[in-house]
């Protein structure tokens, strides 16, 4: 699966707090429109979370049941929605200087055929864009 890696100059728990806030990322991730967390796990984190996408050419929605080993991992599955498929992880390296290398791994199927140079267009923009959110929204918080 394709990947993307920034350095964040922040703790890991300081990113795996921000990016499992999903209430606010209409606020700071520049293609979700709307975010509802349909359930909860034990601590209390999104498990089943849906998400409305400007994906440029239509509006997009689908639902991701997510698993943590906190504060370093976060992956999901795709459960429903107007794609094939959105399958993915975050991960946080504790560079031990108060940085944070976030790497965020993504395979998206949209479910219609695509040439794949868009294909990989797509998915490489999504990443980028994601972890340069969560860059500026960490950064810019603390």
């Amino acid at each position: 699966m394709p990947s993307h890696s920034l350095l964040i100059e922040a703790e890991p728990a300081v990113c795996f707090d921000a990016i499992t806030d999903y209430s606010t990322f209409p606020e700071w991730q520049a293609a979700v429109k709307q975010v509802q967390v349909l359930s909860r796990d034990d601590d209390g984190r999104g498990r089943d979370v849906r998400f409305e996408i400007d994906a440029k050419v239509r509006q997009v929605s689908y639902t991701l049941r997510y698993s943590y080993e906190a504060p370093h991992l976060i992956t999901w599955d795709y459960v429903e929605g107007d794609v094939k498929s959105v399958d993915g992880e975050y991960v946080f390296e504790d560079q031990r200087d108060g940085t944070t290398l976030a790497t965020y791994t993504l395979a998206i199927d949209p479910g219609v055929w695509l040439p794949g140079r868009v294909k990989k267009l797509l998915t490489d923009q999504v990443m980028k864009r994601s972890v340069e959110d969560l860059k500026r929204r960490v950064e810019n918080d603390s």
